[in-house]
């Protein structure tokens, strides 16, 4: 009897402790995330639609129009300013270089910049695109015939005649003068040089030559300096090339620094210092107010040269007015979506 109820006391016990952890499991909270398959996380802010990014229009980007100028000694300037109409007028925001070469670079590695260069300029190699000009290429048959007219001239002056170091420097600058303005082959080698000359107008160098009889002679020990305009350095140095092969060898120097100082270092304050030069050249007419040359031994006009607007290669602009070149250089037009309208 006493065994029954102790095993009756056990029975009891393990029921209890079944119905206990019975309603544990019972207890257990539904929304416990299960890690099979856990519930997707709320936020406050509702998802965007996945196409409205494309739908947004594009920025339109930098519109601002850069502008480079020339330094005010040169002759390129002084040429454009004069076809363009603008002279005094230029806008304080220009950017201003010191040579043809430099524009071209700078302008080359600006996407919104503007300047101008000489027709000279190789354009593909800075990155540049040249403008139309009231609907014209600049080109040497263009500003031959007449419809090109943003163009100015490329000139040279010399020393006195007296003013020379010694007979035979006075003699072969005047036979490489002879060689590059009067003869055929040397219009046709500033033709390919980027110059604008009447080639058949020329006459035969072994015509002319005999006239110059010193570059007959060994001429190694001669030296031909040049100053003055940037803009006329690859038309004078591949004339100066040609020449020396058929000079005896003679020596040469460019020293080009702007039109403001070809006079100068020929017939002016520079002609006997550390800067004096045989030939003096400009990328314009020289100012006879300020420029006198009429003690030279020789001065005049050797080519026509073709003024260039430039921009960016990748600059969708192609054509530009004097109207447009007026605005943009004054600082009228500070855009570009404000050319061409």
């Amino acid at each position: 009897m006493k065994m029954k109820k102790h095993f009756m006391t056990i029975l009891t016990v393990i029921l209890a402790l079944a119905m206990i952890f019975t309603v544990v499991a019972c207890d257990k909270k539904p929304d416990e995330p299960k890690t099979t398959d856990p519930e997707p996380v709320k936020t406050d802010k509702p998802a965007e639609p996945t196409t409205q990014a494309s739908e947004e229009p594009e920025p339109a980007g930098d519109q601002t129009i850069h502008v480079y100028t020339r330094d005010s000694a040169s002759g390129t300037r002084e040429g454009f300013e004069a076809v363009i109409g603008f002279k005094d007028k230029l806008t304080e925001k220009a950017n201003e270089v010191a040579s043809n070469g430099a524009m071209a670079q700078q302008v080359g590695q600006d996407i919104n910049g503007i300047g101008y260069v000489s027709l000279v300029t190789n354009f593909a190699e800075n990155n540049l695109k040249p403008l139309n000009y009231e609907g014209v290429e600049a080109s040497e048959a263009n500003v031959i015939n007449g419809t090109y007219t943003l163009k100015r001239p490329f000139c040279f002056t010399t020393r006195a005649a007296d003013d020379y170091k010694s007979d035979d420097q006075k003699a072969i600058v005047a036979a490489f003068l002879a060689y590059m303005t009067d003869s055929k082959e040397g219009r046709e080698v500033v033709v390919a040089a980027g110059g604008i000359a009447d080639v058949e107008a020329g006459k035969p160098w072994d015509e002319l030559k005999k006239d110059h009889p010193i570059v007959d002679q060994d001429n190694s020990g001669l030296t031909i300096v040049c100053g003055g305009s940037t803009s006329v350095e690859k038309c004078v140095k591949a004339s100066l090339e040609s020449f020396q092969g058929i000079a005896g060898n003679v020596q040469f120097k460019l020293d080009q620094t702007g039109s403001g100082d070809g006079w100068k270092r020929v017939l002016g304050d520079d002609k006997d210092g550390p800067n004096a030069s045989d030939i003096g050249f400009a990328s314009r007419n020289f100012k006879e107010d300020k420029e006198p040359v009429d003690t030279a031994m020789r001065s005049e006009e050797f080519c026509q040269d073709a003024i260039v607007a430039i921009v960016h290669k990748d600059n969708p602009v192609s054509n530009v007015t004097k109207d447009d070149l007026f605005n943009i250089f004054t600082g009228a037009a500070a855009t570009w979506d404000e050319i061409g309208k």
